[in-house]
């Protein structure tokens, strides 16, 4: 999913909290017009400070009610009128909801015009926000901005015509790059240098077009370069699980979801990230500020050991985190006369982690033991390249070593801690935490996050074979 439809989609809530405050208000300025007041005079003593309260929290209200009949979901395009539909009948279900605390709380407002008033003003505000955020977003994508590159699998008329679709409508936010008939190795090929190249989002396959084995062929390829799958087929061949299926043209286009993380789920994760983060780095400032002056103390050499790693998609950044080891104590990883003296924990996989480690500085291994090296990581939650739960990110080397299986722990965000850290931490082997990982993506949940947070500091604790 584009961060461009995240965004859009991030920004209803407030947008809608907005509308439906400015209805209220203007609801209340209405009835004390003079011309209202000369038809209907006020028999009633409401001070707009009482009113203003009561209409923030009522908003609240009306917002969760949009939420459950769909107003903030994000899967699956949607029409015009069916949107301005659910507008009507949120906007109806949050009359209904004062209605019913007015009956069953005895508290009668004291305007009836008020009330009706601003019910059709919400709805009207409410879908006018609507049609400016929807047209902008249709407006972003005739300039090109947010739009899916797609790649379409198949030659015949559901192509064709799915190719048509995209073409002449420009604001749905698709643009095929590539139209492949026959799914040979030169295509193959051909797809793997777009998304090399970062050319290509998705790939839509067109059902009977392939047989089953290139079809897993596809699948695979998708996962290994992050890119999304789409197929469409026929809706009785379909198992509706785990499947999110949009409609273009009359035709069933069903997305096989790479994770539950997505749509909402980001959003709320990367909104608990910048607050988790930001109240973190605050409380722990002291220790990270005493933690480098005895870096600094303690051995030659910089505070901060930077390194490329892998992050979500495959995409590298510049990791960081106290250094723990002698300077430029990283060249030694690959030195076959180093390597030959010492065991390799973790031999038999990616990643390198040697028996009583020589470069590790007094320092380091204290800082080691209680994770205080890695509170750096920190300001990567808080500036968006990590998140606080989730795979550890490798570095380069390692994930270039990634069996096709392990490369699914790339598809969300690096976590400073995650589901294998508080299951056994490094003295787990390396497939045992990749299918750790692979549980958390296919099982996320807040719920999971938290619990994961909680178990950490125990997990930093509890003493480990290899320390």
């Amino acid at each position: 999913m584009k961060r461009s439809e995240l965004l859009f989609t991030a920004i209803k809530p407030p947008f809608d909290y907005s509308a439906l405050i400015a209805a209220a208000i203007v609801a209340y300025s209405l009835r004390y017009l003079p011309s209202v007041q000369s038809i209907r005079p006020v028999a009633f003593d409401l001070s707009f400070s009482d009113y203003f309260s009561l209409s923030l929290v009522i908003a609240v209200g009306w917002i969760i009610i949009f939420a459950l009949t769909g107003l903030y979901s994000v899967s699956g395009f949607k029409k015009v009128r069916e949107e301005l539909a659910r507008v009507f009948v949120a906007s109806s279900a949050g009359l209904a909801l004062i209605l019913a605390v007015m009956v069953f709380s005895r508290y009668l407002f004291d305007s009836r015009f008020i009330i009706l008033t601003a019910w059709a003003l919400a709805i009207i505000f409410v879908s006018v926000e609507r049609l400016i955020i929807q047209f902008i977003k249709r407006q972003s994508y005739r300039f090109g901005f947010g739009v899916h590159r797609v790649a379409i699998i198949g030659d015949d008329t559901v192509a064709a015509h799915l190719v048509a679709e995209f073409t002449d409508n420009p604001t749905l936010g698709y643009r095929v790059v590539e139209k492949i008939v026959d799914l040979n190795q030169a295509a193959l090929d051909r797809l793997i240098e777009m998304a090399k190249a970062d050319a290509i989002d998705e790939v839509i396959q067109i059902r009977p077009n392939l047989n089953a084995e290139r079809t897993i062929e596809l699948i695979d390829f998708c996962q290994d370069y992050h890119l999304d799958f789409k197929y469409c087929a026929d809706l009785l061949g379909t198992q509706l699980i785990n499947l999110d299926v949009t409609t273009y043209g009359g035709m069933p286009i069903v997305e096989v979801m790479r994770t539950r993380l997505s749509g909402w789920g980001r959003i709320y994760k990367r909104i608990f990230d910048l607050i988790g983060s930001t109240l973190l780095i605050i409380i722990l400032s002291p220790v990270m500020l005493i933690a480098a002056v005895a870096v600094k103390l303690g051995s030659a050499g910089s505070v901060f050991f930077c390194y490329q790693r892998i992050g979500q998609n495959g995409k590298p950044f510049t990791y960081f985190k106290f250094r723990s080891m002698i300077q430029d104590a990283h060249k030694f990883r690959f030195d076959p006369e180093f390597v030959a003296k010492h065991e390799n924990v973790r031999d038999g996989t990616p990643m390198m982690k040697f028996k009583d480690d020589p470069r590790i500085t007094p320092v380091g291994k204290f800082i080691r033991r209680f994770s205080i090296d890695e509170l750096p990581e920190l300001f990567l939650v808080f500036i968006g390249k990590m998140s606080l739960v989730g795979p550890r990110p490798h570095e380069v080397e390692e994930v270039d070593k990634y069996q096709r299986h392990h490369k699914k722990v790339l598809s969300i965000k690096p976590g400073i801690t995650g589901l294998a850290q508080v299951s056994g931490r490094s003295d787990l082997n390396f497939e045992e935490e990749v299918k750790l990982d692979t549980y958390y993506i296919d099982n996320w949940s807040m719920g999971l996050d938290l619990q994961i947070l909680i178990k950490t500091p125990l997990a930093v604790f509890k003493r480990r074979r290899t320390d």
